[in-house]
């Protein structure tokens, strides 16, 4: 579902992304070639700022404006691979910064809509993802978190871009039986990465792996997502 727009091919940026696929993303038990291909079709250096594109293959979090990050190759991959998207799937981000994970999500599901509260970043990702080709997924402007115009509506996976000290019980609210959710709970130094899965008995839990990201903004209280 994306066309990246320059046909040109780039040896040294193919070998440094084969690399990082080979060096960095398998190793880190992703082997769904699924989840692979997607990375090859993705270009990631086309959603680094210019300044820093240089950094685009190597296994950090590159800086965004606002202060935000883009995370790491290996980080965005096993993430992908633990929502086992289907192409019907609808899919929800929440922290969209410069596009990246919302691109390689619509290679693999049949739409997905992001949210970021940051309006400079708004303007970013939709300028990447326009030139990248990608036609389906919404890039929308709001604060994700507090779920306004958002508890009405359900989807097949949500991924939470940003780190959370505890899973809002809303956030569960917007699956569908058998959707899936991937956050990453806790607070430094350690953090882990949570798959929540809607069954019709209930929601089931699977901590997935130990993690640090950076925090997403606004976090309300604790005190405000209990009933």
């Amino acid at each position: 579902m994306a066309s990246n727009a320059s046909s040109l091919v780039d040896p040294a940026k193919e070998r440094a992304r084969f690399n990082m696929i080979e060096q960095q993303i398998r190793p880190w038990d992703v082997l769904d070639p699924l989840v692979l291909q997607s990375l090859q079709t993705i270009h990631r250096e086309d959603f680094v700022p210019p300044g820093r594109r240089t950094l685009a293959f190597v296994d950090s979090e590159i800086p965004l404006p606002e202060g935000q990050v883009m995370l790491a190759p290996k980080l965005e991959a096993r993430l992908l691979q633990e929502l086992d998207l289907q192409p019907t799937d609808q899919v929800l981000e929440i922290g969209t910064g410069s596009g990246h994970m919302a691109a390689l999500l619509s290679t693999q599901a049949q739409q997905v809509t992001t949210i970021e509260i940051r309006p400079g970043l708004i303007k970013l990702a939709q300028d990447n993802l326009q030139q990248a080709g990608i036609r389906n997924v919404t890039v929308n402007q709001g604060d994700g978190l507090s779920l306004d115009g958002w508890s009405n509506r359900q989807f097949d996976a949500v991924l939470v871009s940003g780190g959370l000290p505890f899973l809002p019980d809303p956030l569960r609210a917007l699956l569908k039986t058998g959707g899936r959710l991937i956050a990453i709970i806790g607070e430094a130094p350690v953090m882990r990465a949570m798959r929540i899965e809607r069954r019709p008995e209930g929601f089931v839990e699977e901590g997935l792996f130990e993690t640090l990201i950076p925090m997403l903004d606004n976090i309300p209280p604790m005190s405000r997502f209990r009933f």
